[in-house]
């Protein structure tokens, strides 16, 4: 196995005997690992502390850029949508798993099939309701001031 991946799923094995789940994560480039994590959902009761998203919040952070192009994730587990689309926005280019989403879901751990299952569905398709809103009338399009902003 993969030095990175091996320490991916040491990193999800100590995590479940601290109480969490059986995820880690190793953020790489150039054969170096840059950031770790694992999820932290049983310490901090934040949903989005899963151990992709920790790991590239802790890269960007020490290295003070959203651009985590030419990085590698390493992952015990298959990134769940959320994770998958941090790592699209950070410009990630590549990821390698272990577990599978079967895997996380005969255990108890399956939301992501169920996730990406709704996103491959229209809109009204999905059991999440969302409704767009137009901007109330003489609001600034914050939209707009973006692209004035950056141009």
């Amino acid at each position: 196995m993969d030095k990175f991946m091996k320490r991916a799923v040491e990193l999800a094995i100590e995590n479940v005997h601290n109480g969490g789940q059986p995820f880690g994560a190793v953020l790489v480039k150039d054969d170096k690992v840059i950031a770790e994590g694992v999820n932290e959902l049983h310490i901090k009761h934040d949903v989005s502390g899963h151990a992709e998203l920790l790991a590239i919040r802790r890269a960007q952070e020490q290295l003070q850029t959203n651009d985590l192009s030419g990085f590698t994730m390493y992952a015990s587990g298959a990134p769940c949508p959320m994770c998958f689309a941090a790592m699209m926005f950070a410009g990630i280019e590549k990821a390698y798993f272990c577990a599978t989403l079967d895997h996380a879901k005969a255990v108890g751990l399956g939301k992501s099939g169920v996730i990406y299952g709704e996103l491959q569905k229209t809109p009204e398709g999905r059991s999440f309701e969302m409704i767009h809103m137009e901007l109330g009338e003489g609001m600034a399009n914050p939209m707009q001031l973006w692209k004035d902003r950056n141009n």
